[in-house]
């Protein structure tokens, strides 16, 4: 992303300094041992990430969709991981904007002060991309709700102390719920093992007869369908940062290494077949960025556009990184096949980018219907 005024320059100059000092020593230990980035979430609490979406009056930040875009983006250049950890703070953002004002003191505070960790938890294991399939069911009762189903692929399942669950309150209609790890009924499966974001612990959200008091209800239990859409497309935005962040560091350490690596007596990098692909590489990597920003612009302006935009930059931002990693081992030649350099870790990390938040399929089928949409209207 191209800043627009000195203050997101030097808040872009912080991050990256605290990502390279703060976070890059530890991202292949955190990847090899597959254990949560505890080093940079708590250097990250000396900045306060965890409250930099949230409002002041809970000891928040207020930084807008820019801001947070930056934090994803520069730690994701060193460290996909510990990007998604550190900043997922945003996805209890639905606490803000559809909360009582009890729950959000009950529960924003401690975030914040990085006491407790928020998650989601909307997939389920037959229910991916067609999220109103999904059939975790919650049944009010004199002691409040019951809530009983299965969620899949759950990023910090067991590591989280907050759930976000979507949950089915009649046929055709859903609630979002506030479920805490010590509540009576929610238990998680082992964690996953996964090709790439081995520090992010992914596991099942298991719901048997989960029993939360009214008080838990986010908003009008018909609407939690809406309320996620809404937070999905801050997501899908944040994770579009996420992903040409992680371009952005393999297309760094592909220069790099490039301009190091010495063979027939000069530097890789003068090659001319090697300077197109670094070419294409940077191409991609300015592309997926100017997308991203049009998308974050478009959110903040509350254009009804920017689910359009998120789409679009998330399918760039995201195929950007599949393609500039892939190219950046390449380029590495067969060292770039080991892990003694992060292009190897970056190519595996790259790969979900395509899959979470709506898989790249469904954002062009979301595409071509925003094209239709906007006929006419130019």
């Amino acid at each position: 992303m191209n800043d627009s005024s000195d203050i997101y320059k030097e808040f872009r100059h912080t991050m990256r300094r605290f990502a390279r000092e703060r976070v890059a020593p530890f991202a292949a230990i955190v990847d090899k041992e597959q254990r949560p980035p505890i080093e940079a979430v708590t250097a990250g609490l000396e900045l306060g990430l965890p409250g930099l979406p949230y409002p002041e009056k809970f000891g928040g930040q207020a930084g807008d969709m820019y801001t947070q875009c930056i934090v994803v983006e520069e730690i994701a250049k060193v460290c996909a991981t510990s990007s998604l950890t550190v900043s997922t703070a945003w996805v209890t953002m639905a606490v803000v904007h559809f909360g009582t004002e009890a729950q959000q003191e009950a529960i924003l505070p401690a975030i914040v002060r990085g006491e407790s960790r928020p998650a989601w938890a909307l997939t389920e294991p037959k229910a991916g991309s067609d999220l109103m399939s999904a059939s975790t069911r919650a049944t009010r009762t004199a002691e409040g709700w019951v809530l009983n189903g299965t969620k899949r692929f759950s990023t910090n399942a067991g590591w989280a102390d907050w759930y976000l669950i979507l949950a089915r309150t009649s046929e055709k209609r859903f609630g979002l719920f506030l479920v805490h790890r010590n509540d009576p009924g929610i238990s998680f499966g082992a964690p996953e093992r996964k090709m790439g974001m081995r520090g992010s612990q992914t596991a099942d959200v298991i719901l048997d007869d989960c029993v939360v008091p009214e008080s838990r209800l986010l908003g009008d239990p018909q609407c939690g369908a809406q309320y996620i859409a809404e937070e999905l497309l801050r997501s899908r935005i944040a994770l579009a940062a996420h992903a040409i962040g992680i371009a952005g560091g393999a297309f760094n350490e592909a220069v790099r290494y490039t301009t190091e690596r010495v063979q027939f007596g000069k530097p890789i990098s003068e090659f001319q077949m090697l300077r197109g692909m670094v070419a294409d590489m940077a191409i991609r990597v300015e592309t997926g960025r100017a997308a991203l920003r049009q998308a974050i612009e478009s959110y903040e302006a509350g254009d009804p556009a920017a689910k359009y935009h998120a789409s679009i930059a998330k399918v760039l931002c995201s195929d950007t990184a599949m393609a500039v990693t892939t190219d950046a081992v390449q380029l590495h030649g067969g060292y770039g096949y080991l892990e003694d350099y992060p292009v190897e870790r970056m190519m595996r990390d790259a790969k979900i980018t395509q899959i979470w938040e709506g898989t790249n399929q469904i954002q062009r089928l979301l595409i071509a219907k925003g094209v239709y949409e906007r006929m006419g209207e130019d």
